[in-house]
């Protein structure tokens, strides 16, 4: 069984930094690759050896650079980009860059959300694929009342997120311009999806949803539970206060150590199982639940829920019943509706979505008599 490292590291590499890895981000030293050397990129970027034949594992597939840059470099070739079909199942013509573009930007820290998806349909061809992705984002979009107010950082346009910007870059390359109903049946994505998984995580997170995580804890703990390879957690710690009486967020990083990651972003993740770690710590009474990609399969989701004693559940995860979060046949807002009718979901927004998945942002708040809590959006 894999064990966590006591520190950030990347696996055969002698000089990977968090710190200095965004630092260098930040300073433009460190790009995504416009010229389509997705190997390089990494090799480069990590301080990985020349020849590097790693075998990047993710469910049942697994993959090397030298097999993910084979697979860039064949392009659509062999319906490689087929992500859209009709009801007959013939594959769509793809999204121009212009549309990939749009969807895209809807995640940039600068971008409302709501002007931006409007945006996307209104400017939508009738009939056309970004017409479809923007009435589906639209249909599952369910953000805080009118009344909340979301606040940012004055530093926003700063915010460094080297996961963001290489997902950006990837759905240009792939063609990809956002889910639609359609993506529930896609069950294989691309091959460089395995190398993001161990170097950045399962997900991408944007800075919405950040700035949502730290709304919502209100000074409280977030329990990062299954945190992976930590890059959330790393994430959530690096964002700026607002104010100056507010403190950065807290998080502790829990994780079973049972999947293997190349690279891991924190030091500092208690190694154990979340129903352990809840049941010693109160269940996590005074603290935020953060559910980052669940598992699907031995009943995970649900017990780290029915573990959990405190009053703010986040996850990252699907959309769709596609099965590849939480539950296999359902979303976590139809099972949390269906099993705990005391929760409310009060928040649902899209999150930056790999080629072939659909995946929010989702927000739920204990609401019955016993244990009445402010909603996020008050």
């Amino acid at each position: 069984m894999p064990t966590i490292p006591n520190k950030p590291q990347t696996e055969d590499s002698t000089t990977f930094s968090p710190d200095a890895y965004f630092e260098a981000w930040s300073k433009d030293e460190y790009t995504p690759p416009y010229d389509n050397d997705f190997r390089k990129f990494i090799i480069k970027t990590f301080g990985l050896p020349f020849r590097d034949d790693y075998g990047y594992m993710a469910q049942s597939a697994e993959v090397t650079l030298l097999q993910a840059q084979t697979y860039v470099e064949w392009g659509a070739q062999g319906n490689l980009h087929a992500w859209y079909r009709d009801d007959e199942g013939v594959v769509r013509d793809p999204p121009p860059a212009t549309d990939v573009a749009a969807y895209t930007d809807i995640f940039r820290p600068s971008t409302n959300t709501a002007k931006a998806l409007t945006a996307l349909a209104s400017n939508a061809k009738k009939g056309s694929v970004r017409a479809d992705i923007a009435k589906h984002l639209l249909a599952h979009y369910h953000p805080a009342l009118p009344s909340s107010k979301l606040a940012v950082s004055k530093s926003a346009k700063q915010h460094t997120n080297p996961y963001f910007d290489l997902w950006a870059w990837s759905c240009q390359n792939l063609e990809w311009a956002g889910p639609e109903q359609g993506t529930a049946k896609i069950k294989i994505s691309h091959a460089m999806l395995p190398v993001l998984y161990h170097h950045f995580g399962c997900i991408c997170p944007s800075y919405e949803a950040l700035e949502t995580i730290r709304l919502v804890a209100k000074g409280r703990t977030v329990v990062d539970l299954g945190s992976g390879n930590g890059y959330w957690t790393y994430m959530l710690r690096r964002m700026e206060p607002v104010g100056k009486k507010e403190k950065r967020v807290e998080v502790v990083a829990v994780d079973s150590g049972m999947s293997e990651w190349r690279t891991v972003w924190v030091g500092d993740t208690v190694e154990m199982g979340g129903e352990e770690w809840l049941g010693k710590h109160g269940g996590g009474r005074e603290a935020v639940l953060l559910l980052v990609y669940p598992m699907v399969g031995g009943e995970f989701t649900s017990k780290m829920i029915g573990a959990y004693q405190g009053t703010t559940i986040v996850c990252a995860g699907t959309q769709n019943a596609s099965g590849f979060t939480g539950f296999a046949k359902e979303t976590i807002a139809e099972w949390m509706a269906r099993e705990m009718p005391g929760w409310k979901r009060v928040l649902q927004i899209p999150l930056p979505s790999f080629a072939g998945k659909d995946e929010a942002l989702f927000v739920f708040e204990k609401t019955d008599d016993s244990e009445k809590v402010e909603s996020v959006a008050a």
